[in-house]
């Protein structure tokens, strides 16, 4: 049992990835393609109640219930977040910084400035961050995924 552990720590200080086990969230994964997360941002209107699935990097995870993700994008400082139904799906912390595979369908809320300021503020608390509602100029618009199902690699 102890070489086991020093094979471990050795992989681990020398760089070697050590596989994490698969985790499947939610319900099965359908579809075959997988649609760049830049794609969507790009072109969200078009993608607009239909279920498509991306594949990208947890960069964010719901520190208070697990119920969202952020992944990040194929296109540097781009990502989509991805909401779930609270306790149906839970994303452990631990997720982050690993790939996952999510299908859901593609939303949009118009927020007007108020109701953008308790979205940004809602966030931030979610994921330990200060907010500074300053930042919010107006009426927004948000895309995001409505995660259905999960697979962290």
């Amino acid at each position: 049992m102890k070489s086991l552990g020093f094979v471990l720590l050795f992989c681990l200080m020398a760089g070697f990835p050590v596989m994490a086990n698969e985790i499947s969230l939610g319900e099965k994964l359908t579809l075959q393609d997988t649609i760049k997360i830049s794609e969507i941002n790009a072109n969200p209107e078009k993608y607009i109640g239909k279920r498509v699935q991306v594949k990208g990097l947890i960069i964010n995870v719901c520190a208070a219930r697990g119920c969202w993700v952020d992944l990040a994008s194929d296109v540097p400082f781009e990502k989509i977040h991805v909401k779930v139904v609270d306790g149906e799906i839970v994303f452990p912390m631990e997720t982050r910084g690993r790939e996952a595979i999510v299908e859901g369908i593609v939303e949009m809320f118009q927020l007007n400035e108020q109701q953008a300021i308790e979205y940004g503020r809602h966030l931030a608390y979610e994921s330990g961050e200060k907010f500074d509602p300053a930042t919010v100029k107006g009426p927004m618009k948000i895309y995001r995924l409505k995660g259905l199902g999960a697979r962290i690699l």
